[in-house]
């Protein structure tokens, strides 16, 4: 065997009660199979639910109890170089069969993995330097000195700064890229043959994005490691991987060299995935999705419609400025600014598009559009103009009337939909509370109505967010907006936790409701391909400020400010390269 990991026609199934499963990979009694051959990077991409992380997860077995694993997972054990069987003769080892023990003792010593959250893989209550520790001390039975000499160096390694000081951290305390940063150094603590790294940047912005995938890349070298990296975008998959592997509904449906599979690519559904991503050099009205694709309907090619540009302004923000009191001291404070001197105008029918990296104020700026931070936790000041009322200015039950037609959709589906009521609760509540509607009976209809206007059937009224998946979810959170008849929607990361085929569906309605209904946008976003499909204006941020506005077009190929310019030097653009 010259693979370094072998899977064999593997499948996996979930028990779900009363005798019945499903089946999660390998449908229809075909399992799936590929390998990973030593110092490569192989990845996974798919829709969600494609099966990707479910495969990654079977290779040390960490899926729920209720899980079905058959077929075989050959690791070749050894030193990785070795030809046949290993140094010592020893055949490959299948992972499925191993007992627990021998299960755990490879777990974090030979294969090692980086999830897709790091402050969900991070214990909150610990200190940096303890969970780094820990594996050195349990794998490699370091002292409890040694393992912190040795803590400082992996924090130096992957570029955490004072890495002595910072070992006294907790991670709410680190930026998300440093929380990743941490992810990476536990993982590479015992010097791992194999890497698997699950969605490691779907929740960073480009520039740190940019910065964990050459980390990735200049460590798989240095150590002389294998990658499993499991991705649904494709701009990242096409600059490090060797090999590429697709799936879709639990199958593959095609596999082989990066550069032959995003240049030349067998499978409508590989080129259905590759038609529905924006693009930073024009786009048309609307964007593939994968069932157009797949159906054999044509590329549309008719430009967007120009906006108006002598249409009415419906927000207009004058110097807004947004503190926060940070304690200092004993007893005393500080103030950190957070949003400086921001201006813009939103016209109805048009799209703002704000960017900017982690940090940079785009959400506060979002939140204060609506009044959603507190004024005890800090100053704010400046004008939000809407129908000429300054919203600074008016007292919260002014403000409840207007609230109404300012409405705000969040990144996070799954945290934003209450789990305990239904659709039909979820639509309705809003609507109650603002008077809209003569009649239950009334709100309902209208509840029904606004369910088909983004994509979902009156069915889904009675049916709970768990029973959804993230796009749609989605979907009812942009239709809860909807109940309230809003102007202005405020759209903070909409779209960034869904896959390259579901985003591209909501991309496609919030622009049908702009046309529909003469909806303005406040798009908040750290990805500019999106940005430059649905903005006709982007706004560029940076440590609360804006340091360059102009035209999505003019913005995206002349860009005059150097942080621009790394912004979108930082963009992934492999698979477009290599088409």
């Amino acid at each position: 065997m010259s693979a370094l990991l072998a899977i064999d026609d593997l499948q996996v199934a979930f028990r779900m009660g009363r005798g019945e499963r499903a089946e999660a990979v390998g449908r229809g009694g075909s399992g799936i199979s590929f390998e990973i051959a030593p110092h490569s990077t192989v990845a996974l991409v798919g829709e969600s639910g494609s099966g990707k992380s479910v495969t990654a997860m079977s290779v040390l077995n960490l899926l729920p109890d209720n899980a079905e694993r058959s077929g075989r997972i050959l690791w070749q054990p050894g030193a990785p170089d070795a030809p046949g069987a290993g140094p010592a003769g020893r055949p490959p080892v299948d992972l499925l069969q191993l007992p627990p023990a021998a299960l755990r003792a490879l777990r974090g010593k030979d294969i090692a993995c980086v999830f897709q959250d790091p402050m969900s893989s991070l214990n909150p209550v610990f200190d940096i330097g303890r969970q780094l520790a820990e594996p050195l001390m349990k794998h490699l039975g370091l002292s409890r000195r040694q393992a912190r000499a040795r803590a400082v160096e992996l924090l130096g390694e992957v570029g955490i700064p004072e890495p002595a000081r910072r070992l006294a951290s907790y991670p709410h305390e680190m930026s998300g890229g440093q929380q990743q940063r941490v992810m990476i150094a536990m993982a590479l603590a015992c010097e791992p043959r194999l890497l698997i790294a699950d969605e490691p940047t779907t929740a960073l912005d480009v520039t740190i994005q940019r910065q964990i995938i050459e980390l990735l890349a200049r460590l798989k070298t240095s150590h002389r490691m294998s990658l499993l990296f499991i991705s649904h975008d494709l701009g990242l998959v096409g600059e490090i991987a060797d090999r590429v592997v697709v799936m879709r509904q639990g199958r593959i449906r095609e596999q082989g060299e990066a550069a032959r599979i995003f240049g030349a690519p067998a499978d409508d559904y590989t080129r259905a995935l590759l038609a529905c991503r924006p693009s930073l050099v024009g786009n048309p009205a609307r964007l593939m999705v994968i069932d157009e694709h797949m159906a054999g309907a044509s590329a549309p090619t008719t430009p967007a419609k120009p906006k108006n540009p002598d249409a009415p302004v419906v927000l207009e923000v004058r110097a807004l400025a947004k503190s926060f009191w940070l304690p200092h001291g004993a007893f005393g404070r500080r103030e950190f600014q957070a949003v400086k001197d921001v201006n813009f105008r939103l016209r109805r029918g048009h799209t703002l598009g704000v960017v900017g990296e982690s940090g940079s104020g785009k959400t506060t700026m979002g939140l204060s559009l609506l009044r959603l931070h507190e004024p005890r936790r800090g100053p704010e000041s400046g004008e939000i103009l809407f129908e000429g009322r300054n919203l600074l200015a008016l007292s919260a039950h002014e403000r409840q009337s207007l609230r109404r037609r300012i409405q705000i959709v969040f990144q996070n589906p799954y945290a934003s939909l209450n789990p305990r009521f239904t659709i039909g609760q979820t639509l309705l509540e809003p609507m109650t509370i603002h008077g809209i509607g003569a009649s239950a009976a009334e709100r309902e209809q209208r509840a029904r109505g606004l369910l088909e206007k983004v994509g979902l059937d009156g069915g889904a009224l009675a049916k709970y967010p768990h029973e959804f998946s993230g796009g749609q979810r989605q979907r009812v959170a942009i239709a809860r907006c909807l109940t309230l008849s809003p102007e202005v929607l405020v759209l903070d990361e909409a779209v960034s936790a869904l896959d390259v085929s579901v985003q591209a569906q909501v991309l496609n309605l919030l622009k049908d409701l702009q046309d529909e209904l003469g909806l303005s946008y406040v798009f908040i976003s750290h990805d500019l391909a999106v940005v430059r499909f649905i903005s006709d204006e982007v706004l560029v941020m940076k440590d609360g400020a804006v340091v360059e506005q102009a035209s999505a077009a003019q913005i995206l190929a002349a860009p005059r400010e150097e942080y621009t310019q790394r912004l979108l030097a930082a963009i992934p653009r492999g698979y477009q390269a290599a088409a």
